[in-house]
C-alpha cells in the first residue's frame, strides 16, 4: 500500500506540469515540439486560408479565379450582366471593414510590418484573435476582388499563432520572437510550396537574425508546413513556369539592364502605394468601417476595365510569362496592377503586397523580353525567362531582402540554371532601390507612424533635446594676458573648475581648467599667460542635439566642451557628461510625472517622432488646443532644424518634427491624429 499523502498525490500532476513548462521554456531541446506545433499550425492555416478565398471567389463571382475568366458574368446574379465587378468589392468592404474596426485593426493592410512591429519593439506579442480576423478580413478582400496577395496575411496568420503559442506557456520574449518567426517562415512555406523561401524570409525579414538556435527551429517550423501544404495541394509548385535557357553569355547585359528597371518600378510601386493612401486619407471623412464599401465601388470601376486584376491574378502572371500578352497590354497590366493594389490597400483593405511585387515582375520582365528579344534575337533568348526573373527583381526592390528572393524564384521554377541571371538583377534592383528610396515597401508603413526600424532602436530623448536646455553658465572670463597667478587666484576663489579665456574684444580664444592650470604650476610656468595656457577642445553648438554632443564628448575624451555662440565668437556655456545625463534624467522623470502621476519612471512608454508633412488638425493648431490621446506629451519640438520651446501656447506648423512621450496603446491613436485630414 501506498505511503504517499493525499496531498502529494494531489501536487504530483501540478509540478510535472510546471517542469514541462520549465523545460519548454528554457532548454533547446524544447523548441522543438513548439516549432513543429508552430509549423503544423501555419500550413493548416495557410491551406484553411487558401479554401475560404476559393469559397468567397465563388460566392462573389461565380468562378474559381476570375481573374482568368475575363468579362465573365457572375451567374449567381447574371441581371447584373458584367457590372456586378463593381459591386462585388464594395458589398466586401461593407462586410470586413466593421470586423476589422472592431475585433483587430492592426488587421488592416498587407499584414508583414504589423509583424516586424511585434518583433521589433512588442516582444513579439500579437494578440490571439489577429489570426481569426486577419483570415477572415483577407478572405473576403481578396475573394471579392481586391487586387492584393494571400501571402502577407498567411505571414500574419502564421505569427499570431506562434505568438499566442508561445504566449500560452508563458515563453521569453526572446524565445516568443522566435515562434513568430517560424509561424511567418511556415505561412511562406506552404503557400508557395517553398521551405528554403520560408526560412529566409523569416530570417532576412523578421528577425534579421541567422543564429544557429533561431535558424534550426525556423527550418523545423518550415518544412513541417510544406509537408501539410503538399500533402492537401500535391508537390507541385503554384505557378507553372517555362523553362530557362541563358542564349549567350551577354545576355547578363540584358539582365543587368532588367534589374535596373526593376529598382525603379519597385521603387514606384512603393511611393504610388502609399501616395494614393495619403490622398484616400485626405479625401475620406466618414467612418473607418465605412471606408472599404465605399472605397471598394472606385476598385470595381478598376475591375471592370480590366477585370485581369481581380484578387491575386496569379492566372494572369503565369499567362504573361507563357507569351499570351501583347506588349502594350503588358504595360497596361502593370499601370493597373499598381493602382489597383494601391486603391485596395488606401481604401482599408486587408492583402499582401508580395504577390502584386511578383506581378509587377512579371509584366516588367516579360515586357522588357519582348523588347530585347525583338532588338537582338540572337543573343536574347525567350521574354518568359525575362519575366521570371523580373518578379524576383521587383520583389527584392521593394522589401530589400534579396536572399528570399533569389530562393523563391529558384524554388518556383526548380532550374539552377536561372541562379546566375537572378543574382545580377536582384542585386543591381536591391543596390538601386536602395539609393533611390530609404525605407522598403514593409518599413515606410512603419516610420509613418513614428517607428523606425531601420534604425535598429526607437528614437531617443537626447536626439531632439538641444544643447542649450542642458549647458551650464560659464563664469565671468579672463583675459588673455592675465598671469598664472590671476588664473590659479581665479579658479581657487571661485571653485571653478574651468575658466574662459578672451581677448581684449571679448572674443572666446579658448578655456583654462583647473587641471590644465595646476599642470602650469607643477612646472613653474609662472610666466605663462592664460592666452598661451589656454585649450582649444572641439566646441558645440546651443542648437546641437544632445546625442551628437554626447559622442564628442566620448571622442574628444574630455571633461567637458565649450558651447559657442552661432558666430564662434563668443562662448555661451559649458557641457559635461554629468550635464547630459542631468538633462536626460530630467525630462523623462518631468514627463513622466506630468503624463501619469502614478507611474515614477519613463517604463511603460513610447517615444514617437511625429512629421507634420501635410494639412490636418496639428498644423496651425497651438498644443495645449490639440485633441492629445491620454496621458501623452510633447516633449522636443524642432522647426528647420532648431529646437523651440515647447509651451502650452506653442503654436504647430507644417514641416515641425515633434518628439512624443504617449503610452504604447495609444501609438496608433496618436498616428491617426497626426495623419488625419480636417474636414475645412
Amino acid at each position: 500500500m501506498s505511503s504517499e499523502s493525499p496531498a502529494s498525490i494531489v501536487r504530483r500532476p501540478s509540478t510535472r506540469l510546471a517542469r514541462g513548462f520549465d523545460w519548454l521554456r528554457g532548454t533547446p531541446t524544447g523548441l522543438v515540439p513548439l516549432a513543429l506545433a508552430v509549423g503544423a499550425g501555419a500550413g493548416l492555416g495557410a491551406v484553411a486560408f487558401r479554401y475560404l478565398i476559393g469559397w468567397f471567389t465563388e460566392l462573389f463571382t461565380g468562378h474559381s479565379d476570375y481573374s482568368a475568366a475575363g468579362h465573365a458574368i457572375n451567374p449567381l446574379v447574371p441581371w447584373l450582366g458584367i457590372f456586378f465587378v463593381v459591386l462585388a468589392p464594395a458589398v466586401g468592404g461593407l462586410v470586413y471593414g466593421p470586423i476589422v474596426q472592431r475585433f483587430a485593426r492592426e488587421a488592416r493592410g498587407h499584414g508583414v510590418p504589423e509583424v516586424m512591429l511585434a518583433v521589433a519593439e512588442r516582444g513579439g506579442r500579437i494578440g490571439p484573435q489577429v489570426a481569426a480576423v486577419k483570415a477572415l478580413a483577407s478572405a473576403l478582400c481578396i475573394g471579392s476582388g481586391g487586387s492584393v496577395g494571400r501571402e502577407g496575411p498567411i505571414v500574419q496568420i502564421g505569427s499570431a499563432l506562434g505568438s499566442s503559442l508561445g504566449q500560452l506557456v508563458r515563453l521569453p520574449e526572446r524565445r516568443l520572437r522566435l515562434l513568430v518567426a517560424c509561424g511567418a517562415a511556415g505561412g511562406i512555406s506552404a503557400t508557395f510550396n517553398a521551405p528554403i523561401a520560408g526560412v529566409f524570409f523569416a530570417m532576412e525579414l523578421i528577425l534579421g537574425d541567422f543564429g544557429v538556435e533561431s535558424f534550426g527551429a525556423v527550418v523545423l517550423a518550415s518544412v513541417t508546413s510544406a509537408v501539410i501544404g503538399r500533402a492537401v495541394f500535391g508537390d507541385e509548385p503554384f505557378l507553372h513556369l517555362p523553362a530557362f535557357h541563358l542564349t549567350s553569355p551577354a545576355e547578363f547585359g540584358a539582365y543587368a539592364v532588367l534589374g535596373l528597371l526593376a529598382a525603379v518600378v519597385g521603387v514606384a510601386f512603393v511611393k504610388v502605394l502609399y501616395g494614393i493612401e495619403d490622398l484616400a486619407d485626405k479625401i475620406w471623412r466618414g467612418p473607418e468601417w465605412l471606408r472599404p464599401a465605399v472605397g471598394g465601388l472606385l476598385l470595381g470601376g478598376v475591375l471592370l476595365a480590366l477585370p485581369q486584376l481581380y484578387g491575386v491574378g496569379y492566372p494572369v502572371l503565369s499567362g504573361a510569362i507563357d507569351g499570351h500578352y501583347v506588349l502594350w497590354f503588358l504595360l497596361i497590366l502593370l499601370a493597373g496592377k499598381m493602382v489597383a493594389t494601391s486603391l485596395t490597400i488606401a481604401v482599408g483593405g486587408s492583402g499582401g503586397v508580395f504577390a502584386p511585387s511578383l506581378f509587377l515582375g512579371a509584366m516588367l520582365g516579360t515586357a522588357f523580353g519582348q523588347l530585347a528579344h525583338a532588338g537582338l534575337p540572337s543573343i536574347v533568348g525567350s521574354a518568359g525567362a525575362y519575366g521570371i526573373v523580373g518578379m524576383g527583381a521587383v520583389f527584392a526592390a521593394t522589401a530589400r531582402a534579396p536572399i528570399t528572393a533569389v530562393l523563391i524564384i529558384f524554388e518556383l521554377t526548380g532550374d539552377y540554371s536561372i541562379i546566375l541571371p537572378l543574382m545580377t538583377a536582384v542585386v543591381l534592383a536591391t543596390a538601386l532601390s536602395k539609393k533611390l528610396s530609404r525605407d522598403t515597401i514593409y518599413t515606410l508603413k512603419l516610420r509613418r507612424r513614428g517607428i523606425d526600424l531601420l534604425r535598429g532602436k526607437p528614437a531617443s530623448p537626447l536626439e531632439s533635446m538641444p544643447v542649450s536646455t542642458a549647458m551650464r553658465a560659464m563664469p565671468p572670463p579672463i583675459g588673455v594676458d592675465a598671469p598664472l597667478d590671476a588664473v590659479l587666484a581665479r579658479l581657487t576663489d571661485t571653485n571653478d573648475a574651468v575658466v574662459p579665456v578672451v581677448d581684449d574684444a571679448g572674443r572666446y580664444r579658448g578655456v583654462l581648467t583647473s587641471r590644465d592650470a595646476e599642470r602650469a604650476a607643477t612646472d613653474n610656468a609662472l610666466d605663462d599667460s592664460a592666452g598661451r595656457l589656454a585649450a582649444l577642445p572641439p566646441a558645440l553648438s546651443g542648437t546641437q542635439n544632445l546625442s551628437s554632443a554626447l559622442d564628442l564628448l566620448n571622442e574628444a575624451d574630455e571633461d567637458g566642451l565649450p558651447v559657442l555662440s552661432d558666430d564662434g565668437t563668443r562662448i555661451v556655456g559649458w557641457l559635461t557628461h554629468r550635464d547630459v545625463l542631468t538633462a536626460y534624467r530630467q525630462t523623462v522623470r518631468s514627463t513622466a510625472e506630468r503624463a501619469r502621476p502614478d507611474r515614477p519612471a519613463i517604463g511603460g512608454f513610447r517615444v514617437v517622432t511625429l512629421e507634420l508633412t501635410g494639412p490636418g488638425p496639428l498644423p496651425d493648431s497651438r498644443i495645449d488646443q490639440v485633441d492629445w490621446p491620454p496621458n501623452t506629451r510633447v516633449m522636443a519640438l524642432r522647426r528647420d532644424g532648431h529646437a523651440l520651446p515647447v509651451t502650452a501656447g506653442t503654436t504647430l506648423a507644417c514641416g515641425d518634427r515633434l518628439t512624443v512621450l504617449v503610452p504604447p496603446e495609444h501609438a496608433d491613436t496618436l498616428t491617426d491624429l497626426a495623419t488625419k485630414r480636417t474636414s475645412a
